[in-house]
């Protein structure tokens, strides 16, 4: 084992002592973390459940309307409608930091503030429900990104949390353990060494008591 390793001395004994208060503040402070992770990480979810309820919902109702533009015009005219795009949308990605992990911030910025540059096309020769369908899409975009900002926040807290747990693990059941039964096994031994100095005095002790009485009996 571990403990039989090392030399049982009284320097050691104190470097393990120190080494299990060390563990033990560790332990405690990777046990906090891992429950506020746990609390955020569970915030998260219920968010991203939320956003991905209403992106579907919001998907599923473009998705409606474009058919009912298709219905209402020719394949043609819709084809050339939707060609070039008017409106452009840029993303940067910067982060935040949430207990130690990097979280994913997602910024966007339109090429124009006109809410109408969404229509890459005149009105004349296309439906209103064509305009419905383009205007659904433009306001799901938001909602989009900030799902996939929370989903990626969401594996990254995750895999945090099962980091954590296993340095917490590895301290409550590996390395406190050991520390415990190496200071338990420095401690037996050096007080063996104690007994076994105290036997060897007292038997000195005695030889010289001895040897003194007979050296005086021959005086």
């Amino acid at each position: 084992m571990a403990s039989k390793q090392i030399t049982p001395t009284r320097m050691e004994l104190t470097k393990t002592k120190r080494k299990l208060v060390t563990a033990r503040r560790g332990h405690k402070l990777l046990k906090d973390k891992r429950d506020e992770l746990m609390r955020q990480f569970l915030e998260l979810v219920k968010e991203n459940m939320a956003l991905r309820q209403k992106v579907e919902a919001g998907i599923l109702s473009a998705n409606k309307n474009f058919v009912i533009a298709k219905a209402g015009m020719d394949e043609a005219t819709l084809n050339t409608a939707l060609m070039a795009p008017k409106q452009e949308v840029s993303l940067s990605v910067g982060e935040k930091n949430v207990m130690s992990v990097n979280i994913p911030v997602f910024e966007t910025k339109t090429r124009t503030a006109d809410a109408n540059d969404i229509y890459s096309y005149g009105f004349a020769f296309t439906s209103s429900d064509l305009d419905g369908a383009v205007k659904s899409l433009a306001d799901i975009l938001p909602d989009m990104l900030k799902l996939a900002e929370t989903e990626k926040a969401c594996q990254l807290m995750a895999a945090e949390i099962e980091k954590t747990r296993r340095r917490v693990n590895a301290l409550e059941h590996v390395t406190i353990p050991e520390a415990q039964e190496t200071i338990k096994y420095i401690t037996m031994k050096l007080d063996e060494n104690e007994r076994s100095s105290q036997i060897r005095l007292m038997k000195v002790k005695d030889m010289m008591l001895e040897e003194a009485h007979h050296y005086s009996e021959r005086e």
